[in-house]
């Protein structure tokens, strides 16, 4: 593109500041969201539903001082912000009282919505929830609020950005400590920091190059401001696809680790399960092929979410029913995240034994190849051709069951097998029976699960969103593409960087739409 002509570059610096002095459709559309949202005065039980010590009622909106001294006493002074008070609440059309308790009023801005907000701390029995919620019901212009509401007004005010919002969500979610560390950090904002530092870094980097277009001509210029803003922008990309290239820890920790146990028929998977539910969950029987379907059972394994799925045994078969199950095991295993990989010690201890030139891991991939070739039929016959690329063997545990039924010095030579690969890998004896070496297989296990999530209480947060992963992907290439034309164009240069910042902006929502606000508090429960 060709530079614009000095007499002209006025004319165009107006424009421009014209143009961003404009509202845009997205802010204009925010604007018009949060007016239509501040209209009303919105309540709902933001506590447990069921009898409880205390239940908890919020009142969120610009009516909210009318309403509670409509449920108090009408002549009574407003209570103390941010101070609890003893009060008595009564329904404002009978006055008769419903309940005494505790008031918290928190006047706007103040507040978790940057509105007017009042909290209801009442007894938690059914007869008063019931009776508060039908007295705030009679009041006009307030109504029930939808689900995620309250959170929704809090993004809307200003009061959370989207990664905070998304972070509350996962909170509120959380089943394990390692999930509640990740959602924590990132309801407290650290995610919405790190973003926020390439920003505003990608933002001085586009001051300097639009400084350069409008002045380099005129000397009033340093002549290296394009060289600092190139060394800063490949220092963010760099920065961001170290951030991107995480395997997927943040995602999987937040989704859940999928555990699928493999094996032939009889090598032990169902007996396994059934230790780690410490239940029956799955059927065991000396009748091959007694498991037919998938069987999952989710556990606290450490503090990580992990969910096992115990699958048919993988063998050749006419049985229609049966070969659909081994189909739905070769799936589940492709897709899983750690395989659990169960062997016939009695069997395959010996076969290692006996041919000492095969190394361990090989002999282990071949025989996970010739599994995986169980189903032969043609939408499957490209799985064991392609299993380097389908399954990587620092993500299976193989674990020899049955170390009861073989005698100490086959057992002392296969551990002397599996301590020579440990770096490549992980293996483990164990007795479904006589449960010996549980201990061992769950410690393996833990290290393989800390592995592929990380620890999420140290270090820089990491991404849990499949949005932000999209959002950041096109925020590298624009970046890379800024980089390209350095030396040709710098007006592409800024206009790639004004696309970088648009996708770092839409990460946090400063540039957002409907869809994806409901799509983000659709799974948010009425009172949150």
């Amino acid at each position: 593109m060709y530079k614009l002509l000095p007499t002209y570059r006025h004319t165009f610096s107006v424009l421009q500041g014209f143009r961003r002095s404009c509202v845009s459709p997205h802010k204009f559309s925010l604007m018009l969201r949060r007016k239509n949202c501040s209209n009303a005065t919105v309540f709902a039980l933001s506590s447990g539903i069921g009898r409880c010590g205390v239940a908890v009622i919020r009142v969120s909106g610009p009516n909210t001082s009318h309403t509670v001294k409509l449920l108090s006493k009408p002549t009574a002074r407003p209570p103390k912000p941010r101070v609890a008070t003893l009060t008595r609440f009564y329904d404002p059309d009978t006055r008769q009282q419903i309940d005494q308790g505790v008031l918290l009023w928190f006047p706007k801005p103040q507040s978790f919505t940057g509105e007017d907000c009042a909290e209801f701390h009442v007894h938690g029995g059914s007869a008063v929830v019931k009776a508060l919620l039908n007295a705030l019901a009679k009041i006009p212009n307030v109504r029930i609020a939808e689900a995620g509401e309250f959170t929704k007004r809090a993004f809307l005010n200003g009061k959370l950005d989207l990664t905070e919002v998304e972070g509350l969500s996962d909170l509120l979610y959380a089943e394990t400590e390692a999930q509640h560390q990740q959602a924590l950090r990132q309801m407290q904002g650290e995610l919405r920091e790190l973003y926020q530092q390439w920003k505003q870094t990608l933002l001085k980097c586009t001051a300097k190059v639009e400084a350069y277009i409008d002045f380099s001509e005129d000397d009033n210029i340093e002549a290296n401001v394009l060289d600092e803003a190139r060394n800063q922008i490949q220092v963010i990309r760099d920065q961001i696809e170290k951030h991107l290239n995480d395997n997927r820890r943040g995602e999987l920790l937040r989704d859940g680790i999928q555990v699928a146990l493999l094996g032939e028929t009889n090598v032990g998977k169902s007996s396994l399960l059934n230790i780690i539910c410490q239940r029956p969950a799955a059927i065991v029987s000396s009748a091959a092929g007694t498991t037919r379907d998938l069987i999952e059972s989710f556990h606290n394994i450490g503090g990580y979410p992990v969910t096992f799925c115990d699958t048919a045994g993988l063998r050749q078969t006419t049985d229609l029913v049966e070969l659909e199950g081994v189909r739905r095991a070769v799936k589940r295993g492709l897709q899983a995240d750690i395989i659990i990989l169960m062997l016939d010690v009695t069997h395959h201890g010996k076969n290692i034994l006996e041919s000492p030139k095969m190394v361990l891991t090989d002999y282990i991939f071949q025989h996970l190849k010739t599994l995986m070739a169980s189903t032969t039929d043609e939408k499957n016959v490209s799985i064991s051709d392609n299993l380097h690329k389908s399954i990587n063997l620092n993500n299976v545990i193989v674990v020899f069951n049955k170390s009861d039924s073989v005698d100490g010095f086959l057992v002392t030579e296969l551990q002397n097998q599996i301590s020579l690969c440990l770096e490549n890998l992980s293996c483990c004896l164990m007795s479904c029976l006589n449960k010996h070496g549980v201990s061992w297989f769950l410690d393996i296990l833990l290290q393989k699960i800390k592995f592929r999530c990380g620890d999420p209480s140290v270090g820089k947060p990491s991404l849990t969103q499949q949005r932000h992963r999209v959002h950041l992907t096109k925020c590298v290439h624009h970046l890379g593409m800024a980089l390209n034309h350095f030396d040709h164009d710098e007006v592409l240069i800024a206009e790639h960087l004004r696309r970088a910042l648009r996708q770092l902006g839409k990460i946090v929502g400063q540039f957002v739409n409907d869809d994806i606000l409901d799509v983000l508090f659709k799974d948010f429960c009425i009172g949150k």
